[in-house]
């Protein structure tokens, strides 16, 4: 059984032992921690917190624990029911609520379940947040309420319907082109919530040729939930049959997006930012900002636009952060993350979507020949094993010494960049590795200089 605690929630295995897996003890006490935080923070007065949930087979179980927990620390429950994670995050702005609590272990098998904390406006919580909100569940510094105060209850499945009037009314999504693209879809939604939203966002975007894979929102995953290429054959088979112009795969929340092309090969995740990027500054240019292990083609579009590019740390709300200090126009993550800030700061496969396609039908091409239109770069991805006498921060220390006279960016671990490529180290938050990413032109070289710095570290030891 495992459980990970970390500033955005807590996630894990369902069952065990209290303290050993995600059990309902735990749910409680994370739940009542949460709603302790929102009290003292709050500047909404609606009393309000906004509970949406994944297609998983615990899903049921964790949302009347949580709602329940929730109702007693005296907080009035909306319960949008099965919802992605951005209907979710767009539901308590609508709502005017206190925060939210999205129940989701986004891309992990279905035994692991979490819950995943917004603040008022609908977003993850910062450190600082997270770390209080970690220190009230371990010293259960929480008041549950009398009988006079017990929360109130109630059930709203408006949301799905208004995330996608939210999404059409985006001025650059253009339903007309759209529709006279008469564009054939497939989708892989992985049995959870993508099969009921996407194909009713579809439909309302004027595509009627639509074929879906593991639609039925079951959480019994039929493959490996990460839209990864790895765990895509049935879907990338189904586009090799040449009836298709596009596929969309989304993990169980649906705040990730990968696209397959016309042929059946892999669009790439790292693309999907990339592409909406292009058709956004296309049209109002401006600044952009990514992880740091993001692909460098972000950077190279956003300069051909005249705009400036920023990485952020690893993390959604450090992005959305750096978002919004430097007024991004579109940013996101290389997981297939698009965040567009005139909708919500938020990753929302449904706004990829509804973007991607309006600028597919723009350029009239097919979508291999429109990938083909980036620059062309590969990341390749290592680890190093940590073992408990690994002093990783002196490591690091040591490889920023080494290579002074490189771009080093040391906000987040370290990287280097090279005039050609860059290597990413960074302790991982949840393994006792070093994830060591790498980007290069070829996937030959992204692998060769990665472990060109790997072999650094090891002669260290």
């Amino acid at each position: 059984m495992t459980l990970i605690k970390s500033i955005s929630g807590i996630r894990g295995t369902i069952g065990g032992t209290a303290g050993q897996g995600l059990t309902p003890l735990d749910i409680v006490k994370f739940t009542s921690a949460y709603a302790t935080l929102i009290r003292k923070t709050t500047n909404i007065k609606s009393n309000r917190i906004v509970v949406g949930r994944d297609a998983r087979i615990s899903g049921a179980m964790v949302k009347d624990i949580v709602c329940g927990t929730l109702m007693g620390m005296g907080f009035d429950v909306v319960n949008i029911g099965l919802a992605s994670t951005p209907t979710t995050e767009l539901a308590v702005t609508m709502e005017g609520a206190c925060g939210g609590i999205i129940l989701t272990a986004s891309h992990n098998p279905r035994q692991w379940n979490a819950l995943k904390l917004l603040n008022e406006q609908g977003e993850f919580l910062n450190a600082e947040e997270g770390a209080e909100v970690m220190r009230i569940a371990e010293a259960e510094e929480f008041d549950y309420a009398d009988i006079d105060h017990i929360g109130q209850y109630r059930e709203d499945s408006s949301y799905d319907q208004r995330h996608i009037d939210r999404v059409l009314a985006l001025p650059l999504v253009d339903v007309e082109a759209i529709r006279n693209a008469h564009f054939r879809v497939a989708l892989d939604t992985v049995n959870s919530v993508g099969g009921i939203i996407l194909p009713k966002l579809l439909n309302q975007l004027g595509v009627t040729d639509i074929t879906t894979l593991y639609g039925e929102p079951t959480g019994d995953f039929q493959h490996n939930p990460e839209p990864l290429e790895k765990n895509l054959g049935d879907i990338m088979s189904l586009m090799k049959q040449g009836k298709h112009d596009v596929a969309f795969v989304v993990d169980p929340d649906v705040d990730r997006l990968a696209m397959i092309c016309e042929d059946g090969t892999m669009y790439g995740e790292e693309y999907t930012l990339v592409t909406v990027a292009d058709y956004i500054m296309k049209h109002t240019p401006g600044n952009t900002v990514s992880n740091l292990s993001s692909t460098r083609a972000l950077r190279d579009i956003t300069t051909r636009y005249g705009g400036t590019y920023q990485a952020a740390a690893v993390g959604e709300v450090n992005v959305v952060t750096k978002m919004k200090n430097t007024h991004a126009v579109i940013g996101g993550e290389g997981n297939g993350g698009v965040i567009y800030p005139e909708c919500h700061y938020g990753r929302d496969a449904l706004v990829g979507i509804a973007l991607f396609l309006s600028h597919l039908a723009h350029e009239s091409m097919t979508v291999s020949q429109l990938r083909a239109t980036y620059p062309p770069y590969f990341i390749a991805k290592n680890r190093i094993d940590l073992t408990p006498t690994t002093d990783v921060d002196a490591i690091l220390e040591k490889i920023k010494e080494m290579y002074s006279h490189e771009q080093i960016n040391d906000i987040d671990g370290v990287k280097i960049d090279f005039p050609e490529s860059w290597v990413h180290l960074r302790k991982s938050n949840t393994e006792p590795i070093i994830r060591v990413y790498s980007e290069a032109s070829t996937m030959e070289e992204a692998d060769r200089i990665g472990k060109e710095i790997m072999d650094v570290i090891y002669s260290m030891s």
